[in-house]
């Protein structure tokens, strides 16, 4: 099940910075890492992901460098303090979240 994109829209950056908590990562692992992750979910493009890298790093949430692998550059990217105190906000809002669908009967008993 792919989501919505206005779903993805307030999803997709969270669970970004949420993968870059784990350790940088250049763009294909952060494709790579949403989709096994999230059972496909969360998949996206690169025409979706790397919008989203750039805006994250206008915004100072993440900040990225350039480095050469098996003789190709790759630009890695990386969380700043700042993107460690958005994820830190975006998780108390998803648990927020999480708890009022919950208890609108909109979630699996169990809290899937």
């Amino acid at each position: 099940m792919k989501l919505e994109r206005e779903l993805l829209r307030g999803a997709g950056p969270a669970a970004v910075l949420a993968q870059l908590a784990v350790g940088e990562a250049y763009g294909y692992e952060l494709v790579q890492a949403l989709d096994r992750k999230t059972g496909g979910v969360l998949a996206m493009g690169q025409s979706t992901l790397y919008p989203m890298l750039n805006h994250l790093e206008a915004t100072k949430l993440i900040a990225s460098r350039e480095k050469v692998v098996n003789g190709r550059t790759r630009r890695y990217y990386r969380l700043t303090p700042k993107g460690k105190r958005k994820l830190a906000a975006d998780r108390a809002q998803q648990t927020a979240l999480h708890e009022a669908l919950g208890a609108m009967g909109l979630l699996k008993p169990g809290g899937a």
